[in-house]
C-alpha cells in the first residue's frame, strides 16, 4: 500500500553556491517527488518533498551524498502529513 508522507529538511553543509538546490530538484524529478527546495539565510538549504516513505528514503539517500561541488554535513529531518504539492519547485 502506498501512504504519501512529508518530509521537511535542513541541509547543514556547503550546499549554498554549488548547485545544490538544482541538484535536489533534479533528483526529486527522477524520484517523482513532489515539493519545494530553498536557501536560508544561516547558509543551510530547507526542503519539503512528498512522496511514498520508501521513495524518500532512497531520495534522502541521493540528497546525502550531494552533488560533486557540495558537502553534505547532516540532515535534520521531520516526518509529517502531506500538503499536497505539485511539482517540484525551487524557490528564491
Amino acid at each position: 500500500m502506498i501512504e504519501i508522507v512529508r518530509l521537511h529538511a535542513i541541509v547543514i553543509g556547503r550546499v549554498q553556491g554549488v548547485g545544490f538546490r538544482s541538484f535536489v530538484r533534479r533528483t526529486a524529478v527522477m524520484f517523482g517527488v513532489v515539493g519545494w527546495v530553498r536557501n536560508r539565510f544561516d547558509g543551510t538549504v530547507e526542503f519539503v518533498a512528498e512522496a511514498d516513505r520508501n521513495i524518500l528514503d532512497s531520495f534522502l539517500t541521493t540528497i546525502k551524498k550531494g552533488n560533486r561541488f557540495s558537502n553534505v554535513h547532516t540532515i535534520d529531518c521531520d516526518w509529517g502529513q502531506p500538503e499536497g504539492h505539485k511539482g517540484f519547485e525551487v524557490e528564491y
